[in-house]
C-alpha cells in the first residue's frame, strides 16, 4: 500500500483528503506544517509521495518543502496544491495541481505515481 504524506496547514482539509486518499487505499500520514514533514521524512523510508499546500505558516512553505524532499528524497513523488496562481516553477517531476481539486483527480494523479514505482 503506498504511503501518502500530506502536508497542509487547515486541518479541515487535511482530514477531508486524508480520508479520502484513505478511502482510495492509500496509508496517509498528515501533519500541518513544512517542519513537521521534515520530521516525518527523517524518520520514515517508506514514504512514497508528499502532497503539500504552498501557502503554510512557518519558516518553510510548500515549494521549499517540494526542493527539500526533492533534494533529499529523490524517490519521493511530489504533487504540489494551492488556491492561488500556478507558481513558476517546481521542482522537476513533481506535479502541480490547483485548488478547488476534485478527489478523483488527486488519486487519479497518485496512482500514476504509484504505477511508476
Amino acid at each position: 500500500m503506498p504511503i501518502v504524506l500530506v502536508v497542509e496547514d487547515e486541518t479541515l482539509i487535511r482530514d477531508l483528503v486524508s480520508e479520502e486518499l484513505s478511502d482510495a487505499g492509500f496509508e496517509v500520514l498528515q501533519v500541518g506544517n513544512a517542519s513537521q514533514a521534515i520530521a516525518v521524512l527523517e524518520a520514515r523510508q517508506d514514504i512514497h509521495l508528499l502532497f503539500t499546500d504552498i501557502d503554510m505558516p512557518g519558516s518553510m512553505d510548500g515549494l521549499k518543502l517540494a526542493a527539500a524532499v526533492r533534494d533529499r528524497w529523490p524517490p519521493v513523488h511530489i504533487i504540489i496544491t494551492t488556491g492561488k496562481a500556478r507558481p513558476m516553477t517546481i521542482p522537476a517531476n513533481a506535479l502541480f495541481i490547483p485548488k478547488p481539486y476534485l478527489t478523483r483527480a488527486l488519486v487519479s494523479a497518485m496512482r500514476t505515481f504509484d504505477n511508476m514505482c
